[in-house]
């Protein structure tokens, strides 16, 4: 078992908690329901109905914000859903006209005219396809999030500008600028009408998802969006009957693309243009598309925090939580949103992009596939033919304000708390300036240039210090070593005195050739003049060159199908590659893989370790298998496969006796089997001898100096317990997952118990009530140790040491239970951070 959670297998569907707490996935679910055939279900056809309410009167808003023919919106929408709904790679993605694209498209049209700007999207329609030909995809996405949030609240600054005009009864200007300092003119010169029903869209649109009661929670299955336009053209019906509403033309006059004019470099950059903008707003709703498809059971009642106005979905039909999660193909995504960019610009329709707020709505309405997608585009072309009447009743002012707030809530403030707290709020401000200021593509460049300066500012912050121990100098290097920390090493390195004895603690995962070279230099001339030069690594263990330091992180675990430690040699990497791009997510299904996949990898794996590590360790374990072993610990720890109990402990092999089950539970001596007692079972006997047995063997046999119980945050065994077990009866017995789990129920009795205090980590309190569970969980599984006899008697003599410990795996922090409040005394419980001077002395 290497997780918290059996993973292997499906839970049956009469017990879905105890799985689903601890975070089950089936690696042989079926495919993806929007696979190539369009399956077309109940939970579709109302999703689709939902997302055409939300989809029809953003369309036409969006047309109006750029300046172009407002059935130009109604075309993109109807092309989106249909063609990117059927030849994309995300199946509940719903792709239609962009707010992403508002502000380059508009700016084309202005520059070269309508016609133009339709070819101009055929042109970035085929770049999207040759780029998904290529599997370009996934490197999209290695644009930085601040740069790719930062053009979206640049776009949205820009978008809200321009529709306040047209609320407030105006036009909108050329730039940005023109329209903020237009503004004040704008605001001394309004009528009341226009304003006034901006307004009430803007009211209806933020508190339509409010609603309280019952009453209102019938009636927030109305999308907000189309609720507040409603309200709106009504009320314009009857207080403002002469106000400008939607004017619609004849189909026969539509406007089809022409063959483009102007300058080549300019019309190529405007298309590289749009397709950049269009990809990559497309690719990030597809991710977000897909974690929500993948969360969707046990789906919460409020609306996304990224569609709060423009969607009030409803808790999704039982039937659509037993949908495996979709998995996108983003190559295939990219080339079905060609096609449709192809498409809408030969018929004279708006470039098209993958949108979250359609696609969240999408999601939470219960749509399963890909139908629910095409048939929302098929009700929007049917409607572009038939409503039209309907259409034109609809006030200017009020889809201004539609997509004002569409615009306002593209600065999202949880992005800029993020960015800001990974310290690229720089990056994210200036993509912003750039882009109110200069464009789109003006501002990418701009982000994409502080992101660079950034990331060389933070490569060069190599912190170099000097101490004194004992007469022998320590130099401690903490950071990356390269070309930008040179001057300031070598600097250091010469202050000290000529012929001296210096230990190296390089402190980093990376070093460059010049930062080698400046160290391989400085250690010659000292030993050329008697001096004697040690280096170590992270771990402490000495290395034979500073350049090991550079792998030293994971190079005796590597390759993990998992892990992102890319920095592997040329020569290391072998037929393991192919194992991690199989993990790929965008990567598109091998036939048979679900049967062979595990013993390709297990023997790439293998054959990974005869030919990296046997070599190295093949000595020492020669050693240990004619000495036998004489562990120093017992380690019992939880089962989940992101504890690698090695690499934390920095131990190797005979050092750990380690014990792993779900959970990282001790059960105490004497604990009766749960249920009725069988012929040949004994009441008093324990149900679970497989860690007592470890226990006596290492305690009595092996004689280890001391017992370690570590816990880990983030454990799926807690999840569940705090979930509560499921219901059980004569035709649901207890499943072996909670027959185990059972043995947790003393640590959840013991966190609501006021008899004990509440454990902290490094002087905070947990963060939720499941890191505070695993925490009491590690103190309870001392006291359950301490009950076994063997234990109780080497305790006695003093010649065993018990510890409690708890790794959180987020911040591969190491926090070890202060021996007062492990004595089991019920005295304050505290897990005191492990710096990095204390590995020596913990030992742990």
């Amino acid at each position: 078992m290497s997780t918290c959670a059996p993973t292997r297998h499906d839970p049956p569907p009469r017990r879905p908690h105890p799985r689903r707490a601890l975070g089950a996935k089936s690696p042989h679910a079926p495919p993806p329901a929007g696979g190539r055939r369009l399956r077309i279900g109940g939970a579709d056809m109302s999703a689709s109905i939902t997302v055409f309410l939300i989809a029809v009167p953003m369309s036409l808003g969006l047309a109006l914000a750029v300046g172009a023919p407002l059935e130009a919106g109604l075309v993109a929408a109807a092309i989106g859903g249909i063609v990117a709904g059927l030849f994309g790679g995300t199946p509940l993605q719903v792709s239609g006209p962009s707010a992403g694209l508002t502000v380059v498209t508009a700016e084309l049209i202005q520059v070269y005219g309508w016609r133009t700007t339709c070819a101009i999207t055929v042109g970035a329609g085929l770049l999207q396809i040759l780029l998904g030909t290529l599997r370009a995809a996934r490197n999209a996405l290695a644009v930085s999030p601040a740069i790719v949030h930062g053009t979206l609240a640049g776009i949205g600054v820009a978008i809200a500008l321009a529709q306040l005009h047209i609320m407030l009864g105006g036009s909108p200007q050329s730039s940005v600028w023109a329209n903020a300092l237009a503004l004040p003119g704008q605001l001394s010169g309004i009528g009341p009408a226009a304003p006034l029903i901006g307004s009430l869209t803007i009211a209806v649109l933020l508190l339509w998802p409010r609603l309280p009661g019952r009453a209102g929670r019938t009636v927030r299955r109305i999308p907000a969006a189309l609720a507040s336009v409603v309200v709106a053209t009504a009320v314009a019906a009857v207080a403002a009957p002469g106000l400008a509403r939607v004017d619609l033309p004849s189909w026969g006059s539509h406007a089809l693309p022409e063959l483009p004019h102007g300058p080549v470099l300019a019309l190529a950059t405007a298309a590289f243009t749009v397709m950049l903008v269009a990809s990559l707003e497309s690719l990030l709703a597809a991710v977000s598309v897909d974690k929500l498809a993948t969360d969707r059971t046990g789906e919460p009642t409020t609306p996304a925090p990224a569609a709060p106005s423009t969607a009030a979905p409803a808790r999704a039909p039982a039937s659509a939580t037993a949908v495996p999660p979709q998995r996108s193909d983003l190559d295939r995504e990219l080339r079905g949103q060609g096609a449709a960019n192809t498409l809408t610009g030969l018929l004279g329709g708006l470039p098209v992009a993958g949108g979250v707020v359609r696609g969240s709505a999408n999601v939470r309405a219960g749509a399963t596939g890909r139908a629910s997608t095409v048939l929302h585009g098929v009700w929007v072309l049917l409607a572009a033919g038939l409503l039209v009447t309907v259409f034109e009743w609809i006030p200017l002012a009020a889809l201004a304000a539609l997509v004002m707030v569409v615009g306002v809530q593209m600065v999202s403030f949880a992005h800029i708390r993020n960015v800001h707290k990974h310290r690229e709020f720089p990056v994210y401000a200036a993509t912003v300036a750039g882009v109110v200021g200069f464009g789109a593509l003006a501002g990418v460049a701009l982000g994409v240039a502080v992101a660079v300066v950034v990331s060389l500012h933070r490569l060069g912050r190599t912190k170099i210090t000097v101490t004194e121990q004992d007469g022998r100098h320590v130099v401690t290097v903490h950071g990356q070593l390269t070309f930008l920390a040179v001057p300031r090493l070598t600097r250091t390195l010469g202050q000290l005195p000529p012929g001296i004895d210096a230990t190296v603690e390089l402190d980093g995962f990376f070093m460059d050739h010049a930062a080698y070279e400046a160290i391989q230099t400085w250690r010659g001339t000292q030993l050329a003049q008697g001096g004697r030069i040690a280096f170590t690594g992270r771990s402490g263990s000495r290395i034979a060159e500073p350049a090991a330091a550079a792998h030293s992180c994971c190079r005796p675990w590597t390759p993990w199908r998992n892990h992102h430690c890319h920095d592997r040699r040329a020569d290391n990497a072998g037929p393991t590659t192919g194992t991690l791009t199989s993990s790929d997510p965008g990567a598109s299904p091998t036939p048979g893989a679900g049967r062979t996949g595990g013993a390709h990898r297990l023997r790439s794996g293998l054959s990974s370790f005869q030919r990296n590590t046997a070599p190295l360790v093949r000595s020492e374990l020669a050693r240990l298998a004619s000495e036998g072993q004489r562990p120093s610990q017992l380690f019992i720890t939880c089962a989940d496969s992101r504890l690698v109990t090695s690499m934390i402990t920095s131990s190797g092999p005979g050092d750990l006796f380690t014990v792993r089950n779900v959970g990282n539970l001790v059960p105490p001596p004497g604990t009766a089997p749960p249920g009725p007692v069988s012929a040949g079972t004994t009441p008093a006997g324990s149900g679970d001898d497989s860690v007592a047995a470890a226990i006596e063997y290492a305690v009595d046999v092996l004689r280890v100096e001391s017992i370690t119980v570590c816990g880990h945050s983030g454990c799926g065994a807690m999840q569940a317990l705090l979930q509560g077990e499921p219901e059980t009866g004569p035709e649901k017995p207890r499943t072996p997952l909670w027959r185990w789990l059972r043995h947790g129920l003393p640590s959840l009795e013991r966190m609501a118990s006021r008899r004990h205090s509440w454990a902290r980590v490094s002087g905070r309190l947990p963060a939720d009530k499941v890191e505070q569970l695993c925490l009491t969980n590690v103190v309870q599984q001392l006291e359950h140790l301490r009950a076994h006899e063997a234990v109780a008697r080497r305790l006695a003599e003093g010649t065993l040491q018990l510890h409690g410990m708890y790794f959180h795996v987020g911040e591969a922090q190491a926090y070890l239970l202060t021996e007062e409040s492990s004595s089991g005394t019920g005295r304050e419980e505290v897990f005191d951070r492990v710096s990095t001077g204390e590995r020596e002395r913990t030992g742990v």
